[in-house]
């Protein structure tokens, strides 16, 4: 599974081979006539969703693939958190922002504004559309956010957190962030306001996406024996009783059986699609539909079914029909080849994604813990060009080797950084200098290096490969150490020299901070700088974009000064839709090529 966190970069967790069987019939239907185009997509206007202007629903059905089945309602839960489950659930709530399609952060004003008032101290105003009801009728309002607040404040003994460390009362993936941040919670004038303020007692650089959407306080309250007002009044009085039951329901109430659609008392929606009644198939598909109750544009298409087909199935169905839509995990060059000899029945689109590759040191044990001059030694064997050259320049003509961690090469500031930060004495392999840094950090010969990751993966199985031949000539002994349980216990247990994996993100300034600052949660190598530190510190306490820029230079310079790790490349993504689709946008975030799934139609 693909996992991804809030206010984090992901760890990704497998890619799987993708053996193909042969393409049979063509995907969509009949092919158009020569020179003849039905391409009806309409031009974006930048990185967020088109204006589709006044449209209407038309009939019919589109099919798109998802990996893994649907888990359920509330996807905030460790339990049901996943770029797979989102996919799905992003499509029935609204929020006041998504990722644009090259990670940017864009405003949803048909769900609402929000605006910083002051940035010292940060105010943040936030203004719900009147129009925005969920799927029963009820509004949308002010006390649907401070439920959403409470779930990420409130602490197991009913108090606010003090630091976003103790034990929380719900079980939500992000923990204590938004009491951590804003202690004294939203405010409004009563709980059926459009209106509420945000005091953040800490500034946070990502402030725009700590707040997005919400889930109905009303069903929460209702499951918990009180109305809306009293559960808003438990939470501003902290009544840990009345809690408690919000929580158990919040928690578990809207955990989903496999084929068993949540029942819509409980699980009311507020954007543009809902769950179809009887549309949920086990291991099949679960299929949505326009939800009549949304108040601005509409879904362009009735119903929108996700297919649960792996990777490896996905372009046969694409050529039999059975898929309109597919993303496939992990492509290979095998991948883009076959899609293309499906000729003009498809669209092929691929890109660079917010998903980057990396081999990382272990800071905790072993031969480059504690010997900068051992990590140089193996940063000059690593042939990363010819890594990128052969792996993934065949899917993406326009990938490079990766020389940040904190910036993408398809971004405008990239070369800026990279420049101030980074000397290049890693780009081409030098096997005389590191056996030079070999010998000095005092390493014998066949020394063993092993590399961990999640099996199987025929392409990092690839990228070892060229490794070990390169660096097996310094006097390393490169061992591929793949596991399927290398994130579960190897990465963790720190049983490896090297780690090879991939960290998925969408347009977020801090989320580093968790990798990188020592102690922090995904800083699995166990790395340490004060350096590093001081600039985390300052960049994630701070809006102000120069201060961003500035101290992502100090960042990245010491990262490759101190040798945390070596970056290899932006990951290559790759779409394919039926040429009878239009409106079927790629992305660079983790969001995936659903981003914008409620646009897309049957050209006319």
């Amino acid at each position: 599974m693909k996992i991804r966190r809030l206010s984090a970069a992901v760890a990704v967790t497998a890619t799987s081979a993708l053996l193909f069987s042969a393409c049979t019939s063509p995907a969509g239907g009949d092919n158009p006539a020569d020179g003849e185009s039905t391409d009806t997509t309409v031009a974006a206007d930048g990185p967020c969703k088109a204006d589709l202007g006044d449209i209407e629903t038309a009939d019919g059905e589109v099919k798109v693939s998802i990996e893994d089945e649907f888990l359920g309602y509330n996807t905030n839960t460790p339990e049901t958190y996943s770029v797979y489950n989102s996919a799905v659930t992003e499509r029935i709530f609204g929020s006041f922002w998504y990722f644009g399609d090259t990670g940017e952060v864009c405003a949803d004003e048909e769900y609402g504004t929000y605006e910083a008032t002051s940035e010292d101290p940060l105010v943040v105003e936030y203004t719900l559309n009147d129009e925005a009801v969920w799927s029963d009728g009820t509004p949308v309002t002010y006390a649907d956010y401070l439920l959403d607040w409470a779930t990420q404040a409130i602490t197991k003994d009913g108090k606010v957190t003090k630091d976003g460390s103790e034990a929380p009362l719900f079980n939500h993936i992000s923990g204590l962030t938004l009491g951590d941040y804003v202690p004294a919670g939203p405010k409004a004038d009563s709980p059926d306001a459009k209106s509420f303020t945000y005091d953040y007692e800490r500034v946070y650089a990502d402030w725009k996406i700590l707040v997005g959407g919400a889930f109905p306080a009303h069903v929460v309250a209702e499951q918990a024996g009180v109305t809306t007002e009293e559960l808003v009044t438990a939470i501003q009085e902290l009544d840990l009783p009345v809690l408690k039951k919000a929580a158990e329901f919040w928690d578990k109430g809207w955990l989903s059986q496999p084929g068993e659609i949540p029942d819509p008392k409980i699980a009311p929606v507020n954007s543009q699609y809902n769950f179809k009644a009887d549309g949920w198939e086990a291991g099949q598909y679960l299929t949505l539909e326009a939800n009549p109750e949304y108040w601005g544009t509409p879904a362009a298409t009735k119903e929108l079914t996700f297919r649960f087909i792996g990777a490896d199935a996905q372009i046969q169905a694409l050529a039999n029909g059975d898929l309109d839509v597919i993303n496939p995990s992990g492509p290979t060059v095998d991948t883009v080849t076959q899609l293309q000899s499906l000729g003009d029945a498809v669209k092929v689109d691929t890109n660079q994604n917010l998903t980057w590759e990396h081999l990382d040191f272990n800071f905790k044990s072993g031969i480059f813990a504690d010997s900068l001059e051992a990590r140089e030694a193996f940063a000059l064997c690593v042939p990363r060009q010819k890594i990128v050259d052969d792996l993934i320049k065949p899917i993406d003509p326009e990938a490079v080797v990766m020389n940040a961690r904190e910036v993408f090469p398809f971004q405008e500031n990239y070369e800026a950084v990279v420049s101030e930060s980074y000397g290049g004495q890693y780009d081409e392999v030098d096997l005389d200098a590191a056996k030079e840094k070999f010998a000095a950090a005092g390493l014998k010969e066949g020394e063993k290096v092993r590399i961990g990751y999640s099996a199987p993966n025929p392409r990092r199985a690839s990228e070892i490969e060229a490794i070990k031949s390169s660096c097996d000539q310094v006097g390393f002994d490169i061992v591929d150490s793949a596991s399927p349980d290398f994130f579960d216990k190897d990465l963790p247990n720190g049983d490896y020299e090297v780690a090879l994996f991939a960290w998925a993100g969408s347009g977020q300034i801090a989320s580093g901070q968790n990798i990188y600052a020592t102690d922090a949660p995904q800083n699995y190598g166990g790395y340490s700088d004060e350096t590093v530190d001081a600039a985390w510190e300052t960049l994630a306490s701070s809006v102000d974009e120069a201060v961003h820029a500035e101290q992502t230079v100090i960042i990245e310079k010491q990262l490759w000064d101190t040798l945390f790790g070596i970056p290899l490349f932006s990951h290559p993504g790759v779409i394919a839709s039926s040429s009878s689709l239009s409106n079927v946008r790629n992305t660079a975030a983790q969001s995936g090529v659903v981003w914008n799934a409620e646009q897309w139609a049957r050209a006319s």
